[in-house]
């Protein structure tokens, strides 16, 4: 993709976010989210800062003094965001659309990353479809696989898919070598984002190995 598709694709991801966000209830918006420790209210401050510049960061610091890690960085700023209304979050997202700004040390591919997979997270469990186009989980899925090993993969809840070969259903993209592990791409995409809540839509001899880890 290139950077004004990247970027399309985002907003188009945003719009159906915040278009999915105004129609749940209180029950939804406090329910579990795939993100541990989270719940659809978290997820959904959290993607109100696809923004944050070197000063946000430095004022979450200030806020919350203490030895800070990325992941910590990132649930806190998700849970002081979280404490906003309701028609804030949803706004936050929907203002973002149109604007190439993105969070400092990540590229715009971090940022795809972030809002369609965050996007899941709060409407698997809640029963809701949230749609992403193939070609779009698989720009997604290749950079997250490009990043393997890399401080941007230290935020995934790591599962062993590494020996195996992932390919997708639904579009001609397929990553590694090992015994295949088939599915739609969205699907793939959870999975190398560390969501096994995907593996019933799986199937290959790929599936049945990481069904035994």
């Amino acid at each position: 993709m290139n950077d004004d598709e990247l970027w399309a694709a985002i907003d188009a991801q945003r719009l159906r976010t915040a278009d999915l966000l105004a129609t749940l209830t209180p029950a939804d918006w406090s329910h579990r989210s795939l993100c541990d420790g989270w719940t659809v209210r978290d997820v959904a401050g959290h993607l109100t800062l696809q923004q944050m510049t070197i000063g946000d960061v430095l004022r979450l610091a200030l806020k919350h003094p203490g030895v800070h890690s990325l992941n910590w960085m990132i649930q806190t700023s998700a849970r002081d965001q979280a404490a906003l209304p309701t028609e804030q979050l949803i706004g936050g997202i929907r203002g973002m659309v149109g604007s190439r700004r993105h969070n400092l040390g990540v590229t715009p591919r971090e940022t795809l990353i972030d809002i369609v997979v965050h996007g899941q997270d709060l409407a698997i469990p809640i029963g809701r479809t949230l749609a992403v186009p193939p070609e779009v989980a698989a720009a997604a899925a290749s950079r997250v696989w490009e990043c393997r090993g890399t401080r941007l993969s230290k935020v995934f809840k790591p599962v062993p898919y590494d020996g195996l070969r992932l390919v997708a259903d639904d579009i001609d993209w397929s990553v590694g070598d090992g015994p295949e592990l088939r599915g739609p791409v969205l699907s793939l995409l959870l999975l190398l984002t560390g969501r096994r809540v995907v593996l019933p839509q799986l199937d290959g001899p790929g599936a049945e190995v990481l069904q035994r880890v």
